[in-house]
Parts: structure tokens; C-alpha cells; sequence
């Protein structure tokens, strides 16, 4: 990532140095979830679509540790694989809106809030800024070489509420206390980076 644009890191050190969390990542661009994995201080396993494990990317993604998940159905599979990832304290990136949009949190799926209660691993909520802004000459859906992108962490927090319930009131409160915390995030780190 640093040899092809200028990614800007800002609050890697709010990542729990050990330990199982999740990272909550906008998703703006395609080249998001692969600059978190390049600038995060711990090895980060992400949910991706299936879809994106075609031809050679599939062994590369599936070598480098990333989940392949159906979003079109309950993947039992691929929930117990990320539940793993977090049982043996490992980073799990998560995209909450669970495809590419505008970036702005503003459609959760209940996927985070599942993962989060389950495991009661810490939330740390991810802000890439500037993957979007503009498309490159050469490859027009990549930004330009050597852009800047912004990649802010902010604060560890609990998405459950310490009952330890697991119910859908339960899973729909968490999902909603994951919201704010990761608008407020977002809105943070564009007052922080000036984007």
C-alpha cells in the first residue's frame, strides 16, 4: 500500500495489541479492506465475498488468511471460521453496511452486532478517507499513485450491553449503540483529516 499511494495512519495504536477484536470498516472502494490489511498494526482476517475468490485471488486470499462468505444466505461455514479467528484472538474485519456504498455506516447489517456479542471481542471503528476522491489515469478504478489516503482508528468499545444476552432485542440494541459509535467515528475523522 505505501509503495503505491500515501496512506495516512492515524490511531493505529487503539488497536488492542492482543487479544480478539473486530474492525469496523466503511466501504467506499475496493481497495479499502487491502489498505487496512497493509497499514493495521495485527493481521487482519476480513469477511469478503465469494464472489472475489475467483481464478488466482482465491488461493492468495484464502494463503494471506481471508474468509470467503455468501452473502446471500447464513453461511454457517464462514460464521464459524470468524468466530474462530476471534476464539484465538485474532483481528476480524468486518464491512457492517456488507457491500461498497457511500461509506457513511448508514445501513448496518446485524452481522457486526452477531459477531461482537458472540465473542464479546472490543469493536475499534475504522475510517478510510479518500479512496473514493478520484480515479487514476492508468487504472481507472483505482485511485491515482501515490494518493493520499486517510485510514483512522478510533476507540475500542462494547457493542453489547454486559447482559450477555444473545437475542434479537439484544442483537438489535447492539447494532444501534454500533451505529452512533461509528457515525460519530467517521464524522471525527473527517473533521480530524479535513476530508
Amino acid at each position: 500500500m505505501y509503495g503505491l499511494w500515501k496512506p495516512r495512519v492515524l490511531g493505529a495504536w487503539r488497536v488492542p495489541a492482543t487479544g480478539p477484536a473486530i474492525l469496523a470498516v466503511n466501504h467506499s472502494h475496493n481497495i479499502d479492506g487491502p489498505m487496512v490489511m497493509g497499514v493495521a498494526p495485527r493481521p487482519v482476517h476480513f469477511l469478503i465475498k465469494k464472489e472475489a475468490f475467483v481464478g488466482p485471488l482465491d488461493p492468495f486470499l484464502t494463503g494471506i488468511g481471508q474468509l470467503k462468505v455468501d452473502r446471500h444466505s447464513t453461511d454457517r461455514t464462514a460464521i464459524t471460521r470468524a468466530l474462530g479467528v476471534l476464539a484465538a484472538g485474532g483481528v476480524l474485519g468486518i464491512f457492517p453496511e456488507g457491500t461498497r456504498g457511500e461509506g457513511d455506516f448508514a445501513a448496518l447489517r446485524a452481522g457486526l452486532a452477531y459477531f461482537a456479542v458472540r465473542s464479546g471481542a472490543p469493536v475499534v471503528p475504522v475510517a478510510v478517507l479518500g479512496s473514493s476522491d478520484r480515479r487514476g489515469r492508468l487504472i481507472r478504478g483505482l485511485p491515482p499513485l501515490r494518493h493520499r489516503v486517510d485510514v483512522v482508528f478510533g476507540d475500542p468499545f462494547e457493542a453489547g450491553d454486559g447482559s450477555g444476552r444473545r437475542t434479537r432485542g439484544a442483537l438489535d440494541e447492539a447494532t444501534e449503540r454500533i451505529r452512533k459509535q461509528l457515525t460519530a467515528h467517521l464524522e471525527n475523522a473527517r473533521r480530524l483529516t479535513g476530508r
